[in-house]
Formats: C-alpha cells, sequence, structure tokens
C-alpha cells in the first residue's frame, strides 16, 4: 500500500475547502494529477468512500501519483485528502455537490436557479479559504498605504475599480487601471509604502502581471486576488487572496469568479474602515454630504427647464 488507509493525520496546512482548492489548481497540475482531481470535481462523495487502489483502478493513475497529488493539494497523503473530502461532502447539500451548468434551451426560471446556485457556491467557497490572518496581513498594509494601485481588466477591471472607488470613499488615496500602458507607466512611479494589487482569475494575464513586477521591483507591497494560488500573479506577490468560481458553458472563468472577488474586496474594504474608523466614518459622511448636495443641485437645474 502507498498510503495508509486509517486514520487521517491532522495537518495545519490542510485546505479547509478541498474542493474549492482543487477545482483553483486545476489549470497548473500535471496531466496525470488533472486525471484525479477531475474525478474529485465530477464526484467527491465516491472519491471520499473509495481506497487509494479503488481510485488507481477507476482512472488508471499510479498509487504513487495519487498520493503525489494529494501532497500537492496539501494534504499529508491521500487518506487525509479521503477525510477532507468527506467532510465537505457532508457540510454540502445535495444540490451543491453537482451545480447544474446552464443549457441553450434552459427555462429562465432554471437560468434565476443555476445562476444564483453557482453564485452562492463561489461566495461559500471563498469565504472557506479566506484567511483571517492572510486578509488582516494585507489590512495592515493598505491601512500604512501611501497610495494603493488596483491593477486588472474585463471583468476583473470592475473588480479593481470597485476596491479603488471603495477606498477612495474612507480617504485613502487610491487608483484603478485596466489600461496596461497607464498600468506601467503608474506601476514605475512605486514606491516604498505604496500598494500594488492584482486582480486576475486565472494569475496569468500579462496586463497585470507586468506593472505588479514593476511596482514590486520599486518597492511597493504586493497583493494578488486570484483563484489560481499557484499562479504567477501568487508567486509574485508578497500576500495572496484565493476567491473560487466555477467555470462553465455559459459562464466563463472571469464571470464566475468575479463575485468572489468582490466579496474579497468587500471583506477587505471594511477591515480597512474598521482600522480606521475615525478617519472613515468622517471621509464618508463628507462624500455622502458632497454628492448630496450635487445631485440637489443637479435636480434643481433639471426642474428649471
Amino acid at each position: 500500500m502507498i498510503d495508509n488507509q486509517g486514520a487521517a493525520p491532522s495537518s495545519p496546512m490542510a485546505p479547509a475547502n478541498p474542493i474549492a482548492t482543487v477545482r483553483a489548481v486545476l489549470p497548473s497540475l500535471t496531466p496525470a494529477a488533472q486525471t484525479v482531481a477531475r474525478l474529485i470535481l465530477d464526484d467527491p462523495a465516491m472519491v471520499a468512500r473509495s481506497t487509494i487502489t479503488e481510485i488507481s483502478a477507476v482512472s488508471g493513475i499510479s498509487e504513487a501519483t495519487i498520493v503525489r497529488t494529494a501532497r500537492s493539494l496539501g494534504f499529508a497523503g491521500y487518506s487525509q485528502l479521503r477525510f477532507a473530502l468527506a467532510a465537505a461532502v457532508a457540510r454540502q447539500a445535495p444540490e451543491r455537490l453537482v451545480p447544474g451548468d446552464l443549457a441553450p434551451d434552459d427555462p429562465l426560471t432554471d437560468v434565476i436557479a443555476k445562476v444564483t446556485n453557482a453564485e452562492s457556491l463561489a461566495l461559500a467557497d471563498t469565504a472557506a479559504q479566506l484567511d483571517p490572518d492572510r486578509l488582516g496581513a494585507v489590512v495592515d498594509v493598505v491601512v500604512g498605504a501611501r497610495r494603493v494601485d488596483v491593477y486588472g481588466v474585463a471583468a476583473s477591471g470592475l473588480v479593481a475599480a470597485d476596491m479603488a472607488q471603495k477606498l477612495l470613499r474612507i480617504g485613502l488615496p487610491a487608483h484603478y487601471f485596466t489600461d496596461a500602458h497607464l498600468a506601467m507607466t503608474s506601476a514605475a512611479l512605486a514606491r516604498e509604502g505604496d500598494v500594488a494589487v492584482g486582480v486576475s482569475c486565472t494569475g496569468e494575464t500579462p496586463d497585470v502581471l507586468g506593472p505588479m513586477r514593476v511596482a514590486s521591483k520599486g518597492g511597493a507591497a504586493t497583493v494578488a486576488i486570484t483563484n489560481n494560488p499557484r499562479s504567477s500573479l501568487a508567486e509574485l506577490a508578497d500576500h495572496v487572496l484565493i476567491s473560487a468560481g466555477r467555470e462553465t458553458a455559459f459562464r466563463p472563468g472571469a464571470l464566475a469568479s468575479r463575485i468572489s472577488q468582490l466579496l474579497i474586496v468587500d471583506c477587505l474594504f471594511v477591515g480597512v474602515a474598521q482600522r480606521t474608523f475615525d478617519a472613515s466614518d468622517a471621509a464618508l459622511r463628507a462624500t455622502r454630504e458632497a454628492l448630496g448636495d450635487y445631485l440637489d443641485e443637479a435636480r434643481r437645474r433639471i426642474r428649471s427647464i
């Protein structure tokens, strides 16, 4: 036997949500490990109740490779992975184990239900693997930042804009960049005391990696928000916050992860606002008042026409 099938050893490094972890790292695994990973994603309950010999027979992958796959996911061995999967399956409602994909002929009632289920799953998976200590470390660097640059393109660009706008509302100098040339220009001026945040589902977006590398060379603290903890972006960053999202035929990766990236941004924003409560509260009141006065004046002008 390659791996002990008895009681699973405990490991503080084991992922809190093994299914979300497998989904996140799938692109970075070897072809053989991907075969094992897809078995886990397709039927986690089956893997949880199967011995390593049974999984080897089903997958055609050697027991040694299965053990290596379990270890690459953060577990001491296959038996620990089995126990973690069993716990994850027990926590999930039956309909969440195999979320329904969208089909071209689905009625809108099914579209609403399936999209809602996918969004809920992404939020739950992200919350399960959002480590408070890691989040707290990012709060620390943002609170003390001279300025915060956030880089993202496409759907991740929307998340970058949301983060910068939230921080700006509480008085922190924050800017977002969805244009690679402007991002590189700003990154070239980054210095120690600045924070650069890269948002990318895959963690391999060139328009995000480029300015992040430049900002890091300048001395800025770097933060990654990504689905893939083994991506180039994650390896580059000082701090990594992992989002979760399930890609389907009608929900490409960027869409599937956007809601979970926004959850991370919201948690980060609240943490920063808590840490700087007096200043944040004053800034929110000032900006709310300024916007209210502006809108009142705009309405008066419209009514006078």
